[in-house]
């Protein structure tokens, strides 16, 4: 009987041991706000707008991350990630139900993890760390133009990828993502013969390296997007109002660095990315930051930066852009903020025989707020919202 007693005991020890090293995690956020701009394009021109705004500071999200230990350092885990707009309750990255992230994977303690599934490039990994958008509510605002350069949205589909451990502050990582489409491994381009539309598929390599130590932090990144309006959704191919057309190729390489200095920290970061049209000469977009915050207290904290963005080539145009936040934690998890964001523009385009001027627009993506229309070539965009994670 004893013996009985003391071996129920020690399967139900031993049971309570397995669960304790499993784990899954719900979580999320929710960034609402109202926003203001002067100059947003109309069909006669150009309108101010004032608008209920979400997914600002951060992409309204709710998510579940998992981890099981297996034995021996090694655990599986996974990321399931919803997005959506607090406005209309829709979902968002084009209706995806996990359009955010959705991976599963093996990670080996002191070696890395090998992940597979819809997930971020390595230039969103280790370079938006170096970036306004990431390092403040100024977030999808201060974000380069369309996020060309992969620094907040790129997410990869069918991708396959290894992000290593931290080895004294130093880690690297590789990505590839299949087009899976037969006879087209290099990726295609959607075709349409009458009212035939023919899918085509996208294919990605990504790699980078970031070292990160003690107040210092310093990293690079490349990625290479074949036919990248192929994906689903489709990556942008538009800078403001201009059209770059069909693409076969967007190639991205950028670096950042941080230094944290008592309750501030300052940034910056440079990015180079080739933009080629399936039958047309490419652009060249370089995009350079700058900036900085600082904590006055626990909760109170701004900041300011400055990115300059220069496209050339088949296109060409200039962007001036000044971000400022202001953040107040009311607790842990929740905060309000003001942002007062201010672009310029400059350039013009020969387009179809037509000087079209460039214009400006704020944003990572066109959906934040969009041109600022003809007739114009500056926007502000003044903005108060509210964020609470849980």
């Amino acid at each position: 009987m004893l013996k009985k007693t003391l071996a129920t005991t020690a399967l139900g020890f031993v049971g309570t041991v397995a669960h304790a090293q499993s784990s899954v995690t719900l979580y999320g956020l929710i960034d609402t706000g109202i926003t203001y701009s002067n100059h947003v394009a109309t069909s006669n021109g150009s309108s101010s707008l004032v608008k209920f705004a979400d997914g600002v500071a951060q992409g309204s999200r709710i998510g579940l991350r998992g981890t099981e230990a297996l034995g021996d350092g090694l655990s599986a885990i996974f990321t399931l990630e919803q997005g959506f707009n607090s406005g209309d309750g829709t979902l968002a990255q084009g209706g995806a139900e996990f359009g955010r992230q959705a991976w599963v994977g093996l990670n080996k303690n002191g070696v890395g993890a090998l992940t597979l599934g819809r997930q971020y490039s390595l230039s969103r990994d280790y370079l938006h760390n170096y970036a306004m958008g990431h390092e403040s509510v100024a977030g999808n605002y201060a974000y380069h133009i369309n996020d060309l350069d992969q620094l907040t949205s790129s997410r990869i589909n069918n991708a396959i990828k290894f992000s290593s451990a931290s080895f004294g502050g130093f880690t690297f990582g590789a990505l590839y993502g299949f087009s899976n489409q037969a006879g087209e491994f290099a990726g295609s381009p959607t075709t349409s013969s009458g009212t035939t539309t023919k899918q085509g598929s996208s294919r990605t390599m990504s790699f980078g390296v970031n070292y990160d130590s003690g107040p210092f932090g310093i990293g690079a990144a490349y990625t290479d997007i074949r036919f990248p309006g192929s994906a689903t959704p489709a990556f942008a191919s538009s800078i403001a109002n201009i059209n770059l057309g069909t693409l076969s190729d967007l190639k991205t390489f950028g670096v950042g660095a941080s230094y944290i200095i008592g309750a501030g920290k300052v940034w910056g970061n440079w990015t180079h990315t080739q933009l080629t049209p399936v039958a047309a000469r490419h652009s060249i977009l370089n995009n350079y930051e700058i900036g900085g915050r600082y904590g006055f207290t626990t909760s109170l904290s701004a900041g300011l930066g400055y990115t300059f963005s220069d496209l050339a080539g088949q296109y060409g145009g200039k962007w001036h852009q000044f971000n400022s936040f202001v953040d107040y934690a009311l607790s842990k998890r929740t905060d309000v903020y003001a942002l007062a964001i201010y672009q310029r523009a400059s350039g013009s385009n020969d387009v179809n025989g037509q000087i079209v001027p460039v214009q400006a627009e704020i944003g990572a993506s066109s959906s934040f707020i969009g041109n600022s229309g003809s007739g114009a070539n500056s926007q502000i965009a003044l903005r108060l919202g509210l964020r609470h994670r849980f």
